[in-house]
């Protein structure tokens, strides 16, 4: 009896056991409940909801803090280690709740623990990346310590690029590749070049471009670079090191796939001037392989041949004494616009490199002017006309209108959305003078008598006629704007966020807003009738937007039914119309995620708008996709590159800056109506005017760190630093204006 007694215990013990894991909660549940405990500076259940996960998971932190030996860098690795990163977050949550609370010696021994215990480990943010928990540990001591908002930054001595100088730069500066082969299918999903004299066209593209890439392995320097152990370290990181010798010399050898390895060769030989060699082997992607593909820190796919005939473009367009065009080469990825590769099936026109004059350069800019307008958005003073010939325009009063636009938030140094400090630039009146800071209070930083400008100004005076902002979370000040219009000559774009970050559909943060949801739809709807009806018939009204890249996902699940997204979004569309016929409807998207969706399910959206932040050569393919798949004006809502880059010296990081913008802006004019392009651009809107000094957590400090791996000067998305303006140490915010070399550059291409 005693024995099956202890059986029944034994069984009941292992039930017990088994409920308790089906009903252990996740890490990440964990650590929602404790961000939201503390943001409502519950101090009990922010202690009691990091110390059960803490109590759960350390362990199973501490397996993955010890196999990692580098921070991770791509999105998916770092998900791999969650319970390391929500450990070190929990820990990091209690020391900001201490801060609080005034318990410096508690809080600073949790931060020094995240700091020699939790190196590795990032924090997820809901805006859509993931940051250093120890960085932040080590700025929030130095915070305590000094009370001060000035961190003390390091002199950048700037490392001077090494030159390339090839071994074997091959036997032919433009390759004609029919010499040594065939072409075959061109124009179809069968395309294929066939090489027939394998040694003639190693000879003729030179050393580290297929199919010549062993050669360099030959090349005296490689050697060399080996034995100083140059080449030692991850490859990754030579993709915008200095060492331009050894970054050419890395990735002619390295292992990843071929379309990858010869972009980061080409763009090491570009960096180093050799600009033909550079095209020959951007152009060897085009050839031998078109559909490659990389993937990007969201893991999501970046066709590497079109960004190799977006460069070939963009090298030619600027140097314009090559005298070659590249003529009709195109790869185009059906089902290219979705997450999956699997799928994928590549349309290839290799195209042909074309000797050009001057005189010819000269006549490929522009086709011809309007012809007969064959569809037009609406009947009001501001609509989008088509021409017979396939170009788009943006018409107000009659006249075409190019959208010279700035995404507009200045914030003041110290505040932040994520505390609820963030007030509306609209009402900040910091002075005390019944005038708006910003828009008319502003000083340039070269003026010791700080006499006010205003941003207002300073943003006529580089040619802006567009701001971008919401009708939501913030009050919008009419007169405020109204002034802007009729003083400076700036219309708005006004923008309903339609249930990103939760806004406009009731629905919590985490899960998001829902677009099957009826009774979120309703609220939505509700919200963006109170922005049309309140607005309509103000003068400086230019058009409405909807929603802002809601097709990442966060705080909503367009990502995940995008169709649905895009029915409803079109459906408020429609709304829109009825309530207002005088303006047209345009969307934000991001990037071209599921633009064969919207294509298909949005019809009645006038404009398609997306933001894209693609490199410092231009956009790509995107206006021809749109164009395909959208049949849309298009303009990009949001493009921009920080003016900081480890590595760089201020002055240098500036130049890349401005050097990103020019290069942005000039993609776009390009693709405007009758130029040489795809002629369905109607203009952009930068991001963004003004330095934000919360995006990176810690508010009253200018961070430096990268928050995610892309297309920028030193490879990482430095989002505090994206304005045209900075707001210098941050002691006279938000007066303070210090105009950088992008603001002079647009003053350039816009006036």
């Amino acid at each position: 009896m005693k024995k099956f007694i202890a059986l029944i215990g034994f069984v009941a013990l292992i039930g017990l056991t088994n409920v308790y894991c089906q009903d252990k909660p996740s890490s990440g549940e964990l650590i929602n409940k404790s961000w939201a405990a503390h943001g409502k500076r519950d101090i009990e259940a922010t202690f009691k909801s990091t110390q059960q996960l803490i109590d759960l998971y350390k362990d199973e932190a501490d397996k993955q803090e010890a196999g990692l030996k580098a921070l991770p860098k791509a999105k998916h690795e770092i998900e791999e280690v969650q319970a390391l990163n929500d450990v070190a977050t929990a820990y990091f949550i209690q020391a900001e709740s201490y801060m609080r609370q005034d318990k410096p010696a508690e809080a600073k021994k949790i931060f020094k623990l995240i700091i020699s215990q939790y190196p590795f480990a990032q924090a997820w943010d809901p805006r859509g990346w993931f940051w250093s928990i120890k960085l932040a540990s080590e700025q929030s001591i130095k915070k305590m310590e000094t009370g001060s908002i000035e961190v003390e930054q390091k002199k950048k001595v700037s490392q001077l690029p090494t030159k390339i100088v090839l071994y074997d730069p091959g036997s032919e500066e433009v390759v004609d590749y029919e010499k040594y082969g065939e072409f075959k299918n061109v124009g179809t999903k069968d395309y294929k070049y066939s090489v027939k004299d394998q040694e003639g066209l190693m000879a003729a593209v030179g050393e580290g471009i297929y199919p010549n890439t062993s050669a360099v392995r030959w090349d005296p320097e490689f050697k060399k670079a080996q034995k100083e152990k140059r080449l030692d370290g991850d490859l990754w990181d030579f993709s915008h090191s200095p060492d331009l010798e050894a970054a050419f010399l890395k990735w002619a050898t390295a292992s990843e796939p071929q379309g990858v390895r010869l972009f980061y060769t080409a763009l090491s030989l570009e960096k180093s001037g050799l600009i033909k060699h550079a095209l020959k082997c951007y152009y060897a992607i085009v050839a031998h392989y078109p559909g490659s593909y990389g993937w990007t820190y969201w893991h999501t796919p970046w066709y590497v041949g079109q960004a190799a005939i977006a460069k070939i473009n963009f090298i030619l367009r600027n140097n314009p004494q090559i005298g070659y065009r590249l003529e009709g080469a195109d790869i185009r990825i059906i089902n290219g616009y979705d997450n999956e590769v699997a799928n994928d099936i590549a349309i290839v026109n290799p195209g042909k490199f074309v000797k050009v004059s001057l005189l010819d350069k000269f006549n490929l800019t522009s086709r011809s002017g309007p012809s007969d307008i064959v569809e037009r958005s609406g009947n009001g003073r501001v609509y989008t006309v088509k021409y017979e010939g396939g170009d788009w325009q943006l018409m107000v009063s009659g006249k075409p209108y190019i959208i010279k636009g700035m995404n507009y938030s200045p914030t003041k140094v110290g505040q932040s959305p994520d505390e609820g400090t963030l007030t509306s630039w609209m009402e900040d009146d910091f002075n005390h003078n019944a005038k708006a800071d910003g828009p008319y209070d502003a000083y340039l930083d070269t003026d010791p008598k700080k006499t006010p400008v205003g941003d207002f100004k300073l943003m006529r005076d580089a040619g802006v006629n567009t701001i971008r902002l919401y009708h939501h979370p913030h009050k919008v000040v009419k007169e405020v704007l109204r002034d802007m219009y009729k003083a400076y000559g700036i219309r708005v774009i006004m923008g309903d966020f339609l249930g990103k970050y939760a806004l406009g559909s009731g629905a919590a943060w985490n899960p998001g807003t829902d677009y099957n949801n009826e009774e979120q739809k309703k609220n939505m709807i509700e919200s963006v009738k109170q922005m049309v009806n309140e607005y309509k018939d103000e003068p400086f009204i230019l058009f409405w937007l909807l929603g802002n890249e809601n097709v990442y996902g966060y705080a909503c699940n367009a990502d995940t039914e995008p169709d649905a997204f895009f029915k409803f979004a079109n459906e408020v569309a429609k709304i829109i119309k009825s309530i207002d016929p005088n303006h047209p409807v345009a969307i934000c998207s991001g990037d071209i995620l599921f633009m064969d969706k919207f294509g298909k399910d949005a019809p009645d959206i006038d404009i398609f708008g997306t933001n894209a932040y693609r490199g410092d050569y231009g956009f790509g393919r995107l206006w021809r996709g749109a164009r395909e798949e959208a049949g849309k004006p298009v303009f990009i809502t949001e493009f921009g590159c920080p003016s900081y880059a480890e590595g760089k010296t201020t002055q240098e990081a500036e130049e890349a800056q401005a050097a990103y913008h020019k290069a942005s802006w000039e993609d776009i004019e390009e693709n405007m109506a009758f130029k040489s392009g795809t002629g369905n651009a109607i203009g952009g809107v930068v991001f963004e005017w003004l330095d934000e000094w919360w995006k990176a957590y810690e508010p009253a400090i200018h961070d430096t760190k990268g928050l995610w791996a892309g297309p920028f000067p030193d490879g990482f998305m430095h989002e505090e630093w994206l304005g045209l303006c900075g707001q210098g140490n941050g002691k006279d915010s938000p007066f303070l204006r210090h105009l950088r070399k992008a603001y002079y550059t647009y003053q350039r291409l816009w006036k």
